[in-house]
């Protein structure tokens, strides 16, 4: 790591008492699979599991990260971010894995959707259709179950006042939406620069708890993301979705998966308080929360609604879960809410899970995704692991 250069990984006693699988990319030799023991870097990449892919479908991956013969890359905090990508430095901690988002799993960020396509990407008219909306809606959809008969009612109410939605029928409706966020290996990982398509004038950040899942649909753990949203794009047509979702550098993982064990499990991620912080070069600060306990979809749920006889994933799936966040206090022109500036750090942490910070640039101006899956399979074949 660069002198002065922060860490980009600070985990608490606590925290690296639990069980950690992720990536780093090593100078001369490329990707490795790591995990730490007391406070240090482990590589455990090996031809049982060259891949974090090859990790969860273990019968066991908490078990078998804990008794894997390792080499020694040094301390944590000596690992450097994603922008020298000459440096050993963080990847995001998945792989081969299809990278899958669920939207609008939350009534107030559902609520934040419709006003975006009420408001046909245009920021300041979303005031006024704020104000409408939530005079009729409130918080009344907080405590609504999805697909249940009260959110029918609901929704036959809202139709008869002109205010039905797609992201209202996803929000409440019988059907989760899910989406395909990023390409296997495009993610980027703690340190790293994240992207904005240069087009955009109105976009924000979306903290959101990640599920690891296999190809039996079994989740072994999570991380954290950065489901970096564009608002006027997804706002002006949700055929736009993959244009506004699916850019370089727009997708942000890490610090490292924590996998369950008996110190960590999915009680505990229905539970989780993520925080959200947004520091501008302008000296800007923005600070958020996003409550699991208010999901209007059980992660289990939500699962089932990706994987199964309808649609397979031989080698499993991180899924974004969704968010509560929604900024919408004034930046800098009053009616026009918040957007992103270039220099942007945005960090995103929840206690048991460590913390994420990326930095916000155009997508043209980020490090250009050119290490794809016949690059791996290549290089782990040349390392005599495959």
């Amino acid at each position: 790591m660069a002198e002065g250069e922060q860490p980009m990984i600070r985990l608490s006693d606590d925290e690296q008492r639990g069980t950690w699988l992720g990536r780093v990319s090593r100078p001369g030799i490329g990707p490795a699979v790591v995990t730490l023991r007391e406070g240090r870097v482990i590589d455990i990449t090996s031809r049982a599991a060259p891949t974090v892919r090859d990790v969860l479908e273990s019968d066991a991956p908490a078990a078998y990260v804990q008794s894997a013969v390792g080499e020694d890359l040094g301390r944590v905090e000596e690992i450097a971010g994603g922008i020298d990508q000459n440096a050993l430095h963080w990847l995001a901690p998945c792989d081969l894995q299809s990278v899958k988002a669920c939207g609008v799993t939350f009534a107030q960020s559902m609520v934040e959707r419709v006003i975006e396509e009420q408001a046909a990407g245009d920021p300041a008219k979303a005031d006024a259709i704020r104000a409408r909306v939530t005079d009729i809606i409130g918080d009344s959809l907080d405590q609504i179950e999805a697909g249940s008969e009260k959110a029918a009612k609901v929704k036959a109410e809202l139709i008869e006042i002109g205010l039905w939605s797609q992201y209202l029928e996803v929000g409440i409706g019988p059907d989760a939406e899910v989406f395909s966020k990023a390409q296997p290996l495009s993610s980027v990982g703690p340190g790293a620069e994240i992207g904005l398509h240069p087009s955009s004038t109105w976009n924000n950040p979306e903290p959101e708890v990640v599920l690891t899942v296999n190809s039996r649909g079994i989740c072994h753990g999570v991380t954290l993301g950065n489901d970096v949203n564009l608002r006027d794009i997804e706002g002006r047509s949700a055929l736009l979705l993959p244009m506004a979702k699916d850019n370089n550098a727009s997708c942000a993982l890490g610090p490292m998966i924590r996998l369950f064990d008996d110190t960590y499990a999915m009680d505990n991620v229905r539970q989780t308080v993520l925080d959200l912080r947004v520091e501008g070069t302008d000296g800007y600060v923005l600070e958020g929360q996003s409550l699991m306990s208010k999901i209007s979809r059980d992660p289990l749920d939500l699962i089932n609604h990706v994987i199964g006889r309808h649609h397979q994933y031989p080698d499993g799936f991180v899924l974004f879960l969704g968010t509560l966040f929604a900024p919408i206090d004034d930046r800098d022109v009053p009616g026009q809410g918040f957007t992103h500036k270039l220099g942007d750090v945005v960090t995103i942490s929840a206690a048991g899970l460590g913390a994420l910070q990326n930095t916000v640039r155009y997508s043209t101006e980020c490090p250009p995704w050119d290490f794809g899956l016949a690059d791996l399979m290549r290089n782990l074949a040349g390392r005599g692991l495959l």
